[in-house]
């Protein structure tokens, strides 16, 4: 979605592409992460990083609990035992031009406070395209090495690692730290990737599209003697647990990973200056070529540790380091078919179907196409010569369209009006609470839809809810044409369905064991935790953190169904949420407006003054940008106290503001679960899924700094650090920074200037501090 596009969207439009994007970036990282079969390339992945990223820079106040902005990787296989970072491994911000290079080295000035001629020395790293590892040493010996997995907890393949020539199982040399993780790129050169592919080919074993995906597989082999056979390499880059620290700089720690006999990139250097990184970008893109393995970018880290220290993170991402990527390679080829794809939610998401094309040694056959106003907006028809893009793996985003060479008698695409599913139910766009339309088109036959409700039951199944094994895709969809399973709560009637389970067992493919270990498997699942339980009911906007999160306030299973089903029916009006999503609209001015709604003036106070000093002078709780705001959207005092009265009159009820005030939640995520639990088919549908299981409590969240768990609001001009610096540091200590001030807030660090929230501070009672008691409460941890 284009930059113009995204500044058109209704708050409402941009929440539906938000939900999208959710699913869509995490349904790819797992694909690349951990199954090394991407259905999409770098590129097209980064172009729904950045959507997405745009998304919440234009409606801050929409930012999903389950955004892709807040995740890195994919969560481990549960092939192999877990293992949790010590210190997280996280993803970098990416660049795609010398402009974004030149605003990133601008943003570390800014928040470093240097002068222009103050030096600013990086070094620049080639960016392998490959797999991540970490690498424990104890004492100088490699005791364990894990993939990145989610970034927080991987996968422990430590034989297969021990198997990679590269990576010494001692340390050599000395001032090693007792204790280090060495991170580091795990993969295969051109050579290497070539000879491998021509002896499973020589085999009849599987070959791999490209050597980013063999090394991920080869990686992940569950015999070692495998990954051993295969001629995998490493670099190391990065480090992350410490029992001290052991360098100054970026460029020093470089060095003395080679003189501990650790493998590092030799095309690395240090350099001065911003004005040299782009030079190094155009020497490795030039040399890209003939490198002999893999390179997407170059890679951009601020030199001095203690810098990177002050400059910390934001969200998943760095501020001291930023991946410059290299432009994505593109190819001609023919629009054969679009084919609709109809999810969980009732979304038809079109998938273009290209004649196969071979970019960069990669042939691809399919694109995803979003939606139907991306069709309209492309013109995308039918026999249609387009132009595709890649970076890295496959070719899934069109371009644009050849008009030149379009056929004469091209017609436009009509999306379909019926949904494809037996039922042939109508297709509509989808409505928000507030009567808008979306860029989604759903089958209004919800879950009496049978592809709905298949994909409904894969996401029950699937490894972040229920992990049943035994019940994949085929075997769902065979049972539930049949009758077997129709909604979660069949699956474990299955289990005790001895007529039924008689049958299967005359079935090819499964007799006496298969059934037993089916049986098993769900018998397992009986006892679930409430996170999962959460999530595996599909409700939309209610992604895996969201769930989580809820599992946290909640505790208890039934704590939480009740608190749903008493917010459906507390459920506001669409006036309200017209009114609640609008950018800048927090819940502490939405409760201004609402009490104006209610109580008035409703006179035009100043008939020739602008409508922000009118609503100003009326609401002087509201800040002059969310004046400007309300003005802009309203344009005259009349349609103004017209919306704020009819709000106030469909107002939420506070069973449904209490579910909207979780951590993670929002009024969107509220108003979802309570329209799940209005509808008596599904309130239904979940308490008989209850009746069959035993919901386990949620663990209570530690509490292992003086902040942890407390919502802080950061106001006024701080001294002695940045807002940024101030933030990070209480994110870092497992506090939540919050933008306003609330019922919720539990501290208040106020510096001079501190204004209007210092006010809502002292009129709801919370504790208000300096800067300095905060450093003095946040010292030592």
């Amino acid at each position: 979605m284009a930059a113009q596009d995204i500044e058109h969207l209704t708050p409402s439009e941009a929440a539906a592409e938000l939900e999208r994007l959710a699913g869509e970036i995490a349904r790819h990282r797992t694909l690349y992460e951990n199954e090394a079969a991407p259905e999409i390339d770098d590129a097209a992945f980064d172009a729904l990083v950045r959507e997405n990223a745009a998304l919440e820079a234009r409606f801050p106040n929409l930012v999903r609990a389950d955004s892709p902005s807040l995740k890195v990787g994919a969560p481990p296989s549960s092939q192999f035992a877990p293992v949790r970072h010590g210190v997280p491994m996280l993803s970098l911000d990416n660049a795609f031009d010398d402009d974004e290079v030149a605003e990133f080295t601008a943003r570390v000035r800014r928040f470093l406070k240097l002068g222009a001629d103050e030096p600013l020395a990086f070094t620049v790293e080639p960016k392998i395209d490959g797999l991540s590892a970490n690498l424990r040493y104890e004492k100088g010996v490699l005791v364990q090495g894990a993939t990145r997995g989610d970034g927080r907890t991987g996968e422990d393949v430590t034989v297969n690692l021990k198997t990679v020539k590269d990576i010494p199982h001692r340390l050599t040399g000395k001032g090693w730290p007792d204790l280090i993780e060495v991170r580091g790129e795990v993969f295969l050169d051109h050579e290497g990737f070539a000879a491998m592919n021509a002896a499973a080919e020589a085999a009849g074993t599987r070959t791999y599209v490209n050597p980013r995906n063999a090394a991920s597989g080869s990686l992940r082999q569950i015999d070692p003697t495998i990954t051993a056979r295969r001629p995998l390499r490493f670099l190391a880059y990065a480090w992350g647990e410490l029992s001290a620290p052991f360098a100054a700089t970026q460029w020093e720690a470089l060095e003395l990973f080679k003189a501990w006999g650790l493998p590092v990139n030799p095309l690395s250097v240090r350099v001065d200056g911003a004005d040299a990184l782009a030079e190094q970008f155009a020497h490795l893109e030039e040399r890209r070529p003939k490198l002999g393995f893999d390179i997407d970018g170059v890679v951009y880290k601020v030199d001095r540790l203690d810098w990177q220290q002050r400059l910390g993170f934001v969200g998943r991402l760095p501020r001291w380091a930023i991946a410059h990527k290299f432009a994505p390679e593109q190819a001609r080829t023919i629009l054969n078919d679009i084919e609709i794809q109809v999810g969980r939610t009732g979304a038809l998401t079109p998938v273009a179907k290209l004649a196969p094309i071979n970019v960069g040694g990669v042939v691809v056959q399919n694109a995803t196409l979003h939606n139907a106003d991306e069709i309209a907006r492309k013109d995308v028809r039918l026999g249609d010569t387009v132009i595709v893009q890649r970076a890295g793996d496959v070719i899934p985003q069109i371009v644009e369209v050849v008009l030149d060479a379009r056929p004469a008698d091209s017609v436009p695409y009509a999306f379909p009006e019926i949904c494809p599913c037996p039922l042939k139910t109508a297709v509509a766009r989808e409505l928000t609470a507030a009567g808008e339309e979306t860029v989604v088109r759903r089958c209004t036959g919800e879950l009496a839809c049978p592809y709905q409700r298949v994909e409904h039951l894969k996401l029950f199944v699937s490894r972040k809810a229920f992990d049943i094994e035994g019940l994949g895709e085929r075997q769902l969809s065979a049972f539930y044409e049949e009758g077997l399973v129709r909604e979660p709560a069949d699956i474990f009637k299955l289990a005790r369905n001895e007529e039924a389970l008689a049958v299967l067992r005359e079935r090819e493919g499964y007799g006496e064991t298969s059934v037993r270990n089916l049986v098993a498997a769900i018998e397992a699942r009986r006892a679930i935790a409430l996170a999962r339980f959460i999530f595996a009911l599909g409700v939309r906007h209610v992604g895996e953190t969201t769930a989580g999160l809820l599992a946290r306030d909640f505790e208890e299973a039934d704590r939480f169904l009740d608190a749903c089903k008493r917010a459906a029916q507390a459920q506001p009006g669409r006036d309200y949420f017209d009114l609640a999503v609008l950018e800048g609209i927090g819940p502490v001015n939405l409760e201004a407006l609402i009490a104006f709604g209610r109580n008035g003036p409703f006179e035009d106070p100043w008939t020739d003054a602008p409508l922000a000093e009118k609503i100003g002078q009326s609401i002087p709780r509201l800040s002059k940008p969310v004046r400007a705001r309300l003005a802009e959207h309203f344009g005259d005092w009349t349609r103004f106290t017209e919306a704020v009265r009819a709000a106030a009159d469909h107002n939420a009820g506070e069973a449904f503001l209490e579910l909207s005030r979780g951590q993670g939640m929002g009024l969107v995520a509220a108003q979802s679960l309570a329209t799940y639990f209005a509808e008596p088919d599904n309130a239904a549908r979940v308490d008989r899924l209850r009746a069959e299981l035993q919901v386990e409590p949620a663990e209570k969240p530690k509490s292992d700094t003086a902040v942890a768990g407390q919502t802080v609001v950061f106001t006024g001009a701080l001294e002695r650090m940045t807002r940024d610096e101030a933030k990070a540091q209480a994110e870092r200590l497992g506090a939540k920074v919050a933008s306003s001030v609330s019922k919720k807030t539990d501290l208040v660090v106020a510096g001079p200037g501190a204004g209007s929230k210092l006010k809502t501070a002292a009129d709801l009672g919370v504790k208000v501090i300096s800067e300095d008691e905060w450093l003095a409460l946040t010292a030592g941890t």
